[in-house]
């Protein structure tokens, strides 16, 4: 059976599972928030600095979700948009691919592009396998960022779901915010670029990360799954957590986490 291997375990979190599990259930402890988000944004940089956000992000979906998480990431290497269809290995174990969602989608499935050193897709993988045992994933790898772009893949990903008939499917939109700039420009540019999210207004954000020039590198993913949850009945987003890398390292200069939920 073909799958997706590790590619960045032992670099973006621990490749050892008695390590990685104890990691993750250090993360989740009394992180239910009592929501339950359609979609949600997740950090992906290594464990140690954003994982705890990462996981006040899962924390907005019920421990208890057994259905698909359609997982979207940038593409760091400059591959097409194109996804997955086999199952991805984690070191807790295999994470069932739902393949006959995928195909709906009208993606191209492009399995070489997915198996290079892209931490966007996979860094969110066992969170998944650790909070949601028995929920399978649509990984979705994003190469054109600019909004119609989002558009078109959340139009594809609205038009598959409701040709299931599926209402057990969530959204992980992989970003990170600012990238090594000063701690407070920031706090600052990312907390404006967010505000709009709070509404949905995919265009606002998307002007607002030009007028300040944020170097989100998973704008494309955000927009095209809030966009999505648009279509399929959310309201609104609220941001859970933001964080930096320099709480954990002191460095002057960070990267900007958020954990966002859109219910």
């Amino acid at each position: 059976m073909m799958t997706r291997k590790c590619a960045v375990a032992g670099m973006f979190y621990p490749r050892d599972p008695d390590h990685l599990e104890q990691l993750l259930e250090k993360f989740f402890r009394n992180k239910d928030s009592g929501l339950d988000a359609r979609g949600i944004v997740s950090p992906h940089a290594g464990y140690p600095y954003s994982g705890e956000v990462s996981a006040v992000a899962y924390g907005a979906i019920p421990s208890t979700f057994s259905g698909t998480f359609i997982v979207i990431g940038p593409s760091h290497r400059g591959f097409c948009t194109c996804i997955s269809l086999v199952p991805w290995e984690t070191p807790l174990g295999l994470v069932d691919n739902d393949s006959q969602l995928g195909s709906l989608l009208g993606v191209e499935v492009d399995e070489v592009s997915h198996q290079y050193q892209e931490n966007s897709l996979e860094v969110q993988i066992p969170f998944i396998k650790y909070r949601f045992p028995r929920a399978r994933i649509v990984p979705v790898l994003m190469g054109d960022q600019d909004l119609q772009s989002a558009a078109d893949l959340a139009e594809k990903i609205v038009a598959g779901i409701r040709k299931s008939g599926r209402s057990d499917v969530r959204i992980v939109a992989s970003s990170d915010f600012s990238h090594y700039v000063p701690k407070a420009t920031a706090i600052e540019n990312d907390l404006h670029a967010i505000e709009p999210l709070l509404t949905l207004d995919v265009e606002g954000f998307y002007r607002r990360l030009r007028e300040r020039r944020v170097s989100a590198c998973g704008y494309g993913p955000i927009a095209t799954m809030c966009l999505a949850c648009r279509s399929l009945g959310a309201r609104e987003g609220k941001l859970l957590r933001y964080a930096t890398s320099g709480d954990v390292t002191g460095d002057p200069e960070v990267v900007g986490y958020a954990a966002i939920a859109v219910m």
